[in-house]
């Protein structure tokens, strides 16, 4: 198995992840991609004049459902949609991804996370506002909303529907592979490396954790998209409650480090070690990390807001922006605080292999074993809540796209391929799996950004009329009381 991934990755890697320094930088690198969503993010936030930040109250209010009203159309509350979404995004990005952003770049990829979860709220707000403006109501009753609808629509109403069709079928492509890898994989890979390190007894079977964990995700994600926000809706909350707990009491126990902790991810950011690759190798560590965490810019959380029942598209949109701002400026900078404390990231200290072998996951555990002994079982409990979370949500975004493809009628084929890999992750290496994951996730964010830049226009003219209504009082007149 390690050997099929890493043919595919040195196969994936050449095409599309070229370094744009050409190795000018020693020990750094910069990825087409990363810079592609660091350009985005802040285009658009400029663009949309910083709505992530003076229409962050009113978001918070739609969330709560002030702004419900007779009109709404769709399959699942704002709400629900809200928690599908960080279901797939609040995951081991947050646990694992940090604590491997921080073991190779330095605590200064912190900082950079941070910036990338800030910019990655408009992102995130410009692709679900086009996912409701471009979603159909399909035969069967079901909406198809995403990427690859405002791709293959949006560019045909502009007289490049050749274009659009081929972007729209490459991301469709791409977010298949990225939810067998990043949305599956990865997160049966780190979930099984926690759990084969606080229960040795898998260790010798971890084919067994695989297979248990493939049964229940089977069961859930054949239900389709109402049971799957039935059960995020119940979970998500929980999961993020216990794990920031949890993350807390570290904190306070390591108190007076934190100041000295903030410092140097501060200092870092600017000025890293030589090891971190300079200055753009922990900025591109920080991106790359929170792309991976928050999926602002993938276009595939788009694929669940799309089928929430709102009047207007930004209205969703703007639910989209609290995304980012909890998984990657919230809950990942409380991990990173975790790590930094406790120093386990040295690459020369007790869990050195841990940081050779990109195991974040236990990493992460590792931090919380330095206060209190029984601490990593509770982080296995969050991390197998955190992985299940995630993989319920991708098989819907993976499922919508192989339907976009195929047809409704073979969407259990892809179900089928996809809890299979459940039980092929249990048992490869979690460093291959890493490298695939990143791969096939971020490649989405090729075609997706695309769109982004071309549609654009459609995001802003639906944001001047919404907020126009929003100042002359319309929205509140027409909210069920």
């Amino acid at each position: 198995m390690d050997s099929f991934f890493e043919t595919i990755n040195g196969f994936l890697a050449s095409f599309f992840f070229f370094d744009l320094l050409g190795g000018k930088v020693e020990g750094a690198s910069m990825p087409l991609i990363v810079a592609w969503l660091i350009a985005g993010g802040v285009i658009l936030t400029v663009r949309f004049g910083f709505i992530n930040v003076r229409m962050f109250a009113h978001s918070f209010r739609i969330i709560t459902g002030k702004y419900k009203t007779a009109d709404d159309v769709g399959e699942i509350t704002p709400f629900q949609s809200l928690t599908a979404a960080l279901s797939a995004t609040v995951g081991l990005g947050n646990i694992a991804g940090v604590a491997i952003a921080i073991s190779i770049g330095g605590p200064g990829a912190t900082f950079w996370m941070i910036l990338a979860g800030f910019f990655g709220m408009t992102l995130k707000f410009t692709e679900v506002t086009l996912a409701q403006i471009y979603r159909e109501k399909r035969p069967d009753g079901r909406i198809m909303g995403g990427a690859m609808q405002y791709l293959s629509k949006g560019f045909a109403a502009r007289g490049y529907g050749k274009l659009g069709a081929i972007l729209a079928i490459f991301f469709s492509i791409f977010a298949i592979g990225g939810s067998l890898g990043a949305g599956n994989a990865f997160q049966v890979s780190q979930a099984t490396g926690i759990m084969t390190q606080n229960f040795p007894i898998l260790k010798e079977m971890p084919i067994v954790f695989g297979l248990v964990l493939a049964a229940i995700v089977g069961f859930v994600i054949i239900g389709g998209i109402k049971r799957i926000a039935s059960t995020a809706e119940k979970i998500v909350p929980l999961m993020v409650f216990v794990y920031l707990s949890a993350s807390i009491w570290i904190l306070i126990a390591h108190a007076s480090h934190i100041p000295h902790a903030i410092n140097t991810i501060l200092a870092e950011a600017f000025a890293p070690t030589a090891a971190a690759g300079g200055l753009i190798g922990v900025i591109v560590q920080g991106f790359k990390r929170a792309a991976f965490s928050s999926e602002a810019g993938a276009g595939s959380a788009a694929i669940v807001h799309s089928t929430a029942a709102v009047k207007y598209p930004v209205r969703q949109g703007l639910v989209a922006l609290y995304e980012p701002f909890i998984d990657t400026i919230v809950i990942c900078t409380v991990t990173a605080l975790v790590i930094v404390t406790t120093g386990v990231y040295d690459p020369n200290g007790e869990f050195a292999a841990l940081v050779t072998s990109a195991n974040g996951a236990a990493l992460t555990s590792a931090a919380f074993g330095t206060v209190i002994s029984w601490f990593p079982y509770i982080l296995s409990f969050s991390i197998v809540l955190f992985a299940f979370s995630t993989m319920i949500s991708w098989s819907y975004y993976g499922e919508r796209s192989w339907t976009y493809l195929f047809g409704e009628k073979y969407t259990m084929v892809y179900k089928i391929i996809f809890v299979a890999f459940v039980v092929i992750a249990s048992v490869t290496s979690p460093a291959v799996l890493l490298d695939f994951s990143d791969l096939l996730f971020l490649a989405m964010a090729l075609p997706n950004l695309i769109g982004l830049y071309f549609l654009q226009g459609d995001v802003k003219a639906n944001l001047d009329a919404y907020l126009a209504k929003y100042r002359d009082g319309e929205l509140d007149r027409e909210a069920v009381r």
